[in-house]
């Protein structure tokens, strides 16, 4: 019932944010001009090919050259600052899917550069309980738009997220990678084997979360594994 109630209210809300700015609630645009000119897309000529830190050209940055990624490349549209923040919140705990959407939309050319790499997308699974609460899992809808892009498949099955875990945002450094570890199974390795993945997920913040997922999908032994992020904080 809970759940069923929380749906509810989130159709409730989208009837009455479907025209408002999912950055400033202004009346309009999905996001409008004002808060759109203040986001800021990461320049993938000037950033750590594997985490999109800015290092001033693509070269590995320290952190990575020192840290085993169990991915081989990373790709990331926007810097999580300003106005952007409020919209990725808005898409992810409004109930309003369709501004991840847009998000994609708003940042195709990054996308379009992984059309001839992967054969395959798989979003960073959430729990059952989570996405009776939210409605939606966000990295499947963004890995929705990207299919659309590069006409490539999802996989929203091969990977699920097997128990809960704390919000990472609410963790210190060391604590996110423990909250991680092991919450993550792979269910379908038949479809990731001899393929090029491409790992999908709306933040990166730390890596651990995109390291643990990685690391668990090598287990079937994909040809290579791509991770790209929505966003990337600072």
């Amino acid at each position: 019932m809970p759940s069923l109630i929380n749906n509810l209210v989130k159709n409730i809300l989208n009837i009455v944010y479907h025209h408002t700015c999912a950055s400033c609630g202004e009346k309009g645009d999905i996001i409008c001009k004002r808060c759109r000119d203040s986001f800021l897309i990461i320049d993938y000529n000037n950033v750590c090919p594997l985490c999109g830190r800015h290092v001033g050209k693509r070269i590995l940055c320290g952190e990575c050259m020192l840290t085993k990624r169990y991915f081989s490349e990373g790709y990331f549209g926007f810097v999580y600052e300003n106005k952007l923040k409020e919209a990725i919140h808005t898409f992810k705990f409004k109930g309003r899917p369709e501004v991840g959407r847009y998000l994609v939309s708003f940042i195709e050319h990054v996308v379009t550069l992984l059309a001839n790499k992967i054969d395959l997308i798989v979003p960073v699974p959430i729990t059952e309980k989570r996405l009776k609460e939210r409605g939606f899992n966000q990295s499947y809808i963004i890995s929705q738009e990207i299919s659309k892009i590069i006409h490539k498949p999802v996989a929203d099955d091969a990977l699920i997220k097997s128990r809960e875990t704390k919000n990472q945002y609410l963790l210190s450094r060391e604590d996110r990678k423990k909250n991680i570890k092991g919450a993550f199974t792979l269910k379908k390795p038949d479809i990731i084997k001899d393929k090029n993945i491409l790992l999908v997920d709306d933040l990166y913040t730390t890596g651990f979360t995109a390291n643990e997922a990685s690391y668990i999908i090598n287990k079937a032994r994909p040809r290579t594994i791509i991770f790209f992020a929505l966003a990337r904080t600072p």
